[in-house]
């Protein structure tokens, strides 16, 4: 089983680049590529670790979910601006709604 696991891992590792790298060209968005590639390679490292319950094994898949976390949080896209203010509306009379708008002269 162990040498099963880290051949898998091995070859998830290897599909990982090959498959973040068919994504980028035909999606077209690095980010998703590379959230595609941070997945497999967290997948493979849990592989590894379940063939090899090690300190190297537990560093590696620890350090990809690490680096995972930090790049989705530093690619994730910005909260959306507030809405422009704009000013508010001149005062208008109620004797003369007509006066108030911009451009138009009724007199």
């Amino acid at each position: 089983m162990t040498d099963l696991a880290v051949l898998l891992a091995t070859v998830v590792s290897t599909l990982a680049l090959g498959v973040g790298g068919v994504v980028l060209l035909t999606v077209g968005s690095w980010r998703t590529a590379l959230r595609v590639l941070l997945d497999l390679l967290v997948a493979a490292g849990l592989l590894r670790l379940a063939g090899g319950p090690g300190w190297t094994a537990l560093a590696s898949a620890v350090a990809v979910v690490v680096l995972r976390r930090m790049l989705w949080s530093g690619l994730a896209p910005a909260s959306p601006a507030a809405p422009p203010t704009t000013d508010p509306p001149p005062w208008v009379s109620r004797a003369h709604p007509h006066r108030g708008q911009q451009g138009t002269n009724r007199m």
